[in-house]
């Protein structure tokens, strides 16, 4: 017999919302640790935070900026320190992000995360939630041959703001799904920016959110929830 359609939707936002920190961040201080990247690159991955949370962010510099310095190491050298990375995250995941997971797992609802993260950070961090789906943005190949050396460029649209929405289309899309199809769905967000997808789903759930988040959602009558940060 065929499996039965989920009948329910349930996105994850990544970075302050299922983790209270930013993956990137941790990523780059993955690689300093190691000797990878120079001490400085904090503070400059920290300047395209403070871009994105003024809305002038572009998002093509910062993937360029941060894919830059890998491209001289082969895929299995990367893929070896996702791994690493995997488990140096393990210990920081919070219980209750966990357990809002599981919830929506044990429901039979269909899970993924929605993350502007590029795929190789945030796959990792997708493992350690046990969700299968990931909606993120893509790094590029060489002429677009899946396990072929990243060109440090983005693939297609990134998933991020108003593009969110787009990338979520697509990938139910090859699922012969769309998100009207379900009877409920749930968006799970911290950031203003990420308001397009929040509108496009029936239960938008404001966690730990920015202020200009916050201020929405209130007024919207969404839920604002504080997620325990224990883990």
């Amino acid at each position: 017999m065929p499996p039965v359609p989920h009948k329910r939707l349930a996105l994850f936002d990544l970075d302050l919302t299922l983790t209270p920190f930013d993956s990137g961040m941790a990523w780059t201080q993955f690689l300093v640790d190691k000797g990878i990247l120079p001490a400085e690159a904090e503070a400059q991955y920290l300047a395209y935070c403070h871009l994105y949370i003024a809305g002038t962010l572009d998002i093509h510099a910062m993937h360029r900026s941060n894919m830059q310095p890998l491209l001289a190491y082969p895929r299995d050298v990367l893929a070896q320190w996702t791994s690493e990375f995997e488990e140096r995250m393990r210990p920081r995941i919070p219980c209750a992000s966990l357990a809002l997971v599981d919830e929506h797992r044990a429901r039979g609802d269909l899970c993924a995360i929605v993350t502007a993260t590029t795929g190789l950070i945030a796959q990792p961090m997708a493992r350690l939630f046990g969700i299968d789906h990931l909606v993120s943005t893509r790094t590029a190949t060489v002429d677009g041959v899946v396990h072929a050396p990243y060109t440090g460029e983005i693939d297609g649209e990134p998933c991020y703001r108003e593009h969110k929405v787009s990338r979520v289309a697509q990938w139910l899309e090859g699922l012969d799904r769309s998100v009207g199809d379900f009877e409920a769905s749930w968006f799970y967000s911290d950031s203003i920016g990420d308001l397009p997808l929040m509108q496009a789903v029936t239960h938008p759930v404001a966690v730990c959110p920015d202020e200009r988040l916050r201020a929405h959602a209130l007024a919207a009558g969404w839920p604002v929830t504080e997620l325990d940060r224990t883990v």
